[in-house]
């Protein structure tokens, strides 16, 4: 039996994947050989012999201790896309608080409270109204920066309404390439995009390469009064560019998924606490994602979405009768797999299929075998040097 120990609420939809003559999902559970969790910050004490995969029910992996999870062997999962369309429609949202006087008119009918004559208000509010005059989307260009699963059906979302679209992604992979409307017109520069658009949309993860992107020069390079909107990650823009730009005019409008301190209360900063993906189907949808994924790796050690090691499925047929399998990994140096299967021959045990594959310093190997290894091959293949963790399934 494998056994789950999960953290904050995941929702039942996901939970209810887990067959419970095969797996022990607890929040109390100990030497978990997997962790499932949403925004919980992992320490790195948390990393025992028995640890085998973390599940991120989300797309960032920010609270998780990543490097000391490879260092382990540990496979690290998130969930890209299960939450894309709940973000998609706060952009959308965001879209329209930007361009419309929605709030400030919100607000001021709010204030009417002393109001009682239906007449007089209709006539005050066909006085005032032109206080929240706005523009339509429509006709005007957004940039989208990161065109991955929000940003593909973000662009998707612009183009159906309207408006011209502009796309930058440096590191735009086949499979989102083919998700990306023809209709998007791929920049190859940021400074390019920003000074094209009149909306800009953020969708980007949080690297050395990504940290503080937006800064003194992008938006010296946007047109004045472009609106921003970060339903990404705090930290893409640097926060003393977004004041001096906001001050200065430059930027018309930030909309953030983002609150921080120098921006609460600004008439041209609209901040929302953190809901893109809090939606009842959004969390369902990334719970569900996390545990099959989960469920694939710990039975059948398939690996699918993760953020440290590379993707690799090999299929076992419709049981497992083809007989065992070992997952292996070490690190990515020259003449591992020799050894390895050097154990194997010495045992005996005869190879039916593998598949090895790496990523950065991480190596990763199926392989199925005819017979059960005995545990002093077991133990021969995890002293090997550089060999970081062996698990018979």
């Amino acid at each position: 039996m494998f056994t789950i120990r999960t953290y904050n609420n995941i929702a039942d939809k996901g939970l209810d994947r887990f067959n419970l003559d095969r797996f022990n999902v607890s929040p109390s559970a100990e030497n978990a050989d997997a962790i499932l969790l949403r925004s919980e910050k992992l320490a790195a004490d948390i990393i025992t012999p028995a640890l085998k995969a973390v599940a991120r029910a989300g797309a960032g992996v920010n609270n998780v201790p990543v490097a000391d999870c490879s260092a382990a062997g540990v496979v690290v999962f998130n969930t890209p896309g299960a939450n894309a369309n709940a973000v998609k429609e706060l952009v959308l949202c965001g879209l329209l608080l930007g361009s419309r006087g929605i709030l400030p008119g919100i607000e001021f009918v709010k204030s009417l409270t002393d109001m009682t004559d239906n007449q007089a208000m209709s006539k005050l509010l066909e006085a005032e109204k032109k206080r929240f005059k706005g523009s339509e989307i429509a006709g005007k260009t957004l940039g989208v920066i990161g065109l991955g699963a929000i940003g593909s059906l973000v662009a998707e979302m612009a183009i159906g309404l309207g408006m011209t679209v502009h796309g930058y992604d440096p590191a735009l992979s086949v499979e989102a390439a083919w998700r990306l409307p023809s209709q998007v017109q791929r920049i190859e520069n940021v400074s390019a995009l920003v000074s094209s658009s009149d909306y800009i949309s953020l969708h980007l993860p949080v690297l050395d390469s990504t940290r503080g992107l937006i800064n003194s020069d992008m938006f010296g390079a946007m047109r004045p009064g472009t609106c921003l909107l970060n339903f990404s990650r705090d930290e893409i823009v640097d926060t003393a560019a977004l004041v001096a730009a906001l001050d200065s005019g430059q930027l018309g409008q930030y909309i953030s998924d983002f609150p921080r301190p120098e921006l609460i209360g600004r008439s041209n900063v609209i901040s929302m606490p953190h809901i893109g993906a809090s939606t009842r189907e959004a969390e369902e949808n990334c719970a569900v994602m996390a545990a099959e994924q989960l469920i694939d790796f710990l039975q059948h050690g398939n690996i699918r979405n993760s953020v440290n090691f590379p993707a690799l499925f090999l299929d076992r047929g419709s049981d497992a009768a083809r007989g065992t399998r070992l997952a292996i990994t070490n690190k990515n140096v020259p003449k591992m797999l020799g050894q390895i299967t050097a154990v194997l021959a010495d045992q005996n045990i005869n190879v039916i299929d593998m598949l090895n594959k790496s990523r950065g310093d991480i190596a990763y190997n199926l392989i199925d075998l005819e017979s059960i290894p005995s545990d002093d091959a077991l133990s021969a293949i995890a002293a090997i040097e550089n060999v970081t963790k062996v698990t018979l399934l």
